[in-house]
C-alpha cells in the first residue's frame, strides 16, 4: 500500500536516489534537469505558491520510505498530464499503479479535468502496464513516446 505526500525541502536525498540510475533512463530528454534535487525540489515547490494552480507534485511512500514523485500539469480546455517516477529498487510492486489510480480521482474530482493524459517510451512496456491498469486506452505514438487517455466520463 502506498501513500502520496507533499514534498518538502527534506526530501533532496530522497529525490537525489528517486531521480537517478535506471529510473531516469526513458524520461524525455527535453525535460529539465536541473544539476541537484535540491534544485529540482526548489523548482516544483514554487509551483504550490502560483494561483490557480497548474502543477501538483507528490512523494509516493511505502510507509515513511519515499519511493517516487508523481504529478499532475493542467493544461487548458479540461485537460492534463500525469507523470510519476519510481526508484528502481521499487518496480513491480504495484506501486506506480496505486500511486496513478490516486491521482487520477485527484485529478477528476478536485482539479476538475475532463481528460488526463501520460505516455511512455516505447522501450518501457511497464508503465504501459501501469497506465492500462489505471484505466487509461492507449491512443498510439505520438512524438515517439507512447500516448494515453483517460476521460472523467470512464471514471
Amino acid at each position: 500500500m502506498i501513500g502520496l505526500r507533499h514534498l518538502t525541502m527534506d526530501d533532496a536525498g530522497a529525490v537525489g536516489r528517486i531521480r537517478s540510475g535506471a529510473s531516469m533512463r526513458f524520461i524525455p530528454a527535453r525535460q529539465p534537469r536541473p544539476e541537484s534535487a535540491l534544485e529540482w525540489l526548489t523548482r516544483v515547490l514554487s509551483y504550490a505558491d502560483v494561483v490557480p494552480h497548474a502543477c501538483w507534485y507528490w512523494g509516493i511512500t511505502s510507509g515513511d520510505d519515499l519511493v517516487g514523485l508523481t504529478s499532475i500539469r493542467r493544461y487548458p480546455h479540461g485537460e492534463g498530464c500525469l507523470s510519476y517516477i519510481l526508484r528502481e529498487d521499487c518496480w513491480e510492486r504495484g506501486y506506480g499503479t496505486d500511486a496513478v489510480r490516486e491521482m487520477v480521482a485527484f485529478a477528476f474530482s478536485v482539479v476538475g479535468l475532463d481528460t488526463l493524459t501520460a505516455k511512455h517510451h516505447p522501450d518501457n512496456p511497464a508503465s504501459g502496464r501501469v497506465l492500462i491498469k489505471a484505466g487509461f486506452t492507449c491512443r498510439g505514438v505520438e512524438h515517439g513516446y507512447l500516448s494515453y487517455a483517460k476521460d472523467c466520463a470512464n471514471g
